[in-house]
């Protein structure tokens, strides 16, 4: 059942914690930084939370004003970031640099595509004088176009108007390439990954993010 426990501490960290400190509760924010998300959805990218847990903290976090459903998608079940809950990215954003040094968890372990696409967009730093590339990436059944111009990436949701190339793979199997772009051609041969269109700006994008940046990968 949704909680309503209390720190009963007036310090403002306390107070933020009374919202956003149960188990899940931050980690359905993530998950919404990028896109709203059905029901379903987060419950596939949030494997080891129970359905029922998972229904309590939706509750919680819209009855305090951090999530939404628009009105338009009431039965669907649909969730969004309110702009209060939206000031939470950066804040998410700095408790994943410092979680980098944190050790890993025992296996089985999950990765959203979520995480590995926020990791994209901070950590890729593409030659901001070579022409705008834009890639179609297809992760956990939705797609994503990610665009590179100006020396910096945009990650978007749905589909591109054109795209350069076209690649569908897990979330870890994509992360593995940003770890080590070397792996690229073994990972098309052996099936891990489906590119369809210009491999090279796979290539540049693997790169970009390859270069050594003080935003980690999420899975290191």
């Amino acid at each position: 059942m949704p909680t309503s426990r209390s720190y009963r501490d007036s310090c403002a960290i306390a107070r933020a914690l009374d919202v956003v400190g149960e188990r899940w509760a931050m980690l359905v924010v993530r998950e919404l930084l990028l896109v709203p998300q059905r029901f379903s959805e987060l419950r596939r990218a949030l494997p080891h939370i129970s359905s029922n847990l998972l229904a309590d903290r939706l509750r919680e976090l819209e009855h305090r004003g951090v999530i939404r459903r628009p009105a338009a998608t009431e039965g669907s079940r649909v969730y969004e970031l309110t702009e209060w809950g939206r000031e939470l990215e950066p804040i998410l954003l700095a408790l994943g640099d410092w979680g980098m040094d944190a050790p890993q968890p025992s296996p089985p372990s999950a990765l959203s595509a979520t995480s590995v696409l926020i990791f994209l967009q901070r950590a890729a730093r593409p030659d901001p004088t070579a022409p705008p590339t834009t890639c179609r990436l297809e992760l956990d059944g939705r797609v994503w176009t990610v665009h590179l111009a100006s020396g910096r990436a945009q990650v978007q949701a749905g589909e591109p108007a054109t795209a350069a190339v076209s690649l569908r793979a897990e979330p870890k199997t994509l992360s593995a390439l940003f770890a080590d772009p070397a792996t690229l051609e073994r990972a098309c041969s052996d099936g891990s990954i489906a590119v369809v269109g210009d491999l090279s700006a796979i290539e540049r994008l693997l790169l970009a993010v390859a270069d050594p940046s003080p935003s980690g990968d999420p899975t290191t």
